[in-house]
């Protein structure tokens, strides 16, 4: 992936606070994950073309 999606420091810090560490692919798959989600939003709310804003609703 070319651009994470993520703010590695602030992942880091969440998973560091409940005691554990993060795996050098963890934030790539994450990454990934939230671009899938974003795209699906994406695709939802064109496909009902109602909408120009993704909202909550939509995820």
């Amino acid at each position: 992936m070319a651009e994470s999606l993520v703010v590695a420091s602030k992942v880091k810090s969440v998973v560091k606070e409940a005691g554990l560490r993060t795996g050098g692919d963890f934030l790539d798959a994450l990454s990934s994950r939230v671009a899938s989600i974003v795209s699906a939003a994406v695709e939802k709310v064109k496909a009902e073309g109602k909408k120009k804003t993704l909202g909550a609703e939509d995820l």
